[in-house]
């Protein structure tokens, strides 16, 4: 793959396959509020990042506050409120999949990654000023057509899928915009904040900490596997992956998710979800013509070609 690209798709690929089977763990707690589970998530996986960066990144952390501080004004206001920005479209994102794994649909919950990356594609276009060749535009349109196939179910399933995929569309457009910043020490950051604004909401709720070992060890595992590893996988492929081809890579996981859905908890599969799954497979495949294209060539050549 030319220019070194293949670890940034790898990235983002292996990010989108974590989170495609995150519904599990959150099963197991289903029993618990989403606005619980959500609060024990930011605050463990906050804790693990601080540690992380403490023992080993603290030399980046110096790095990053010695370039805010050089920079202007105008610069640090606009870094500062993209960066609050992000973190409240990650909390929100969190809390609106939980909420839909556990008391909408897990389908629902996967059908918003159908909608997200027509989304951010679209919202690179726009915002990011970002090419979109017609290659890619007719793949955006398969995308479409398989949603319009599957956008059958109910209203309500519908209108959370949307909310679900309109916050992580413009947190990934966001991050893709901010490249000042080490992406570990803007997860960090992300944290931080969406730790502080659960916090009123966790302090007027009465003092009752959950005691259960599953419940502790599930969200250990949602803050590192489902939490950090795929967000910094994420902001990895985000370095050199524009908004718009890790829209379509996040297809991965509803694709994923379906298959848990079905295989794991016997959910009925219906012919249109076929056929919009064979339409999803094929956009995914007309987006990533090119590098697909080129990877085969790299392959095909000799060592002494190469």
């Amino acid at each position: 793959m030319k220019n070194g690209l293949f670890r940034y798709y790898a990235a983002g690929i292996s990010a989108f396959v974590i989170w495609g089977a995150f519904a599990v763990p959150l099963k197991l707690l289903k029993t618990y509020p989403s606005s619980q589970i959500l609060e024990y998530r930011i605050f463990t996986a906050l804790i693990l990042v601080s540690l992380f960066i403490l023992l080993f990144r603290r030399a980046e952390l110096k790095k990053d506050l010695q370039i805010f501080r050089q920079a202007s004004k105008k610069e640090q206001v606009k870094l500062a409120g993209l960066i609050l920005l992000s973190s409240v479209l990650l909390t929100s994102n969190w809390f609106t999949y939980i909420y839909a794994v556990n008391h909408v649909s897990l389908t629902s919950a996967a059908f918003a990654y159908m909608v997200c990356p027509l989304i951010t594609a679209f919202g690179g276009f726009f915002i990011l000023k970002e090419h979109l060749s017609r290659l890619k535009l007719i793949a955006l349109g398969l995308a479409f057509a398989s949603i319009a196939v599957l956008a059958t179910g109910s209203l309500r399933d519908v209108l959370w899928s949307v909310a679900i995929a309109s916050v992580f569309a413009f947190y990934l457009i966001i991050q893709r915009a901010v490249q000042t910043v080490n992406k570990v020490n803007m997860l960090a950051l992300n944290l931080l904040i969406s730790a502080l604004l659960m916090l009123p909401y966790y302090l007027s709720q009465p003092l009752s900490v959950p005691t259960e070992p599953v419940f502790w060890g599930t969200i250990v595992l949602i803050a590192l596997i489902f939490t950090l590893i795929p967000l910094l996988l994420n902001l990895f492929a985000l370095i050199k992956l524009q908004s718009s081809t890790l829209g379509i890579i996040m297809y991965v996981n509803p694709i994923i998710a379906f298959l848990i859905a079905f295989c794991f908890y016997h959910e009925p599969i219906r012919f249109v979800q076929l056929l919009a799954y064979s339409l999803l497979v094929l956009a995914i495949v007309v987006f990533n013509w090119s590098v697909i294209r080129g990877g085969a060539r790299s392959a095909a050549l000799s060592p002494e070609e190469k």
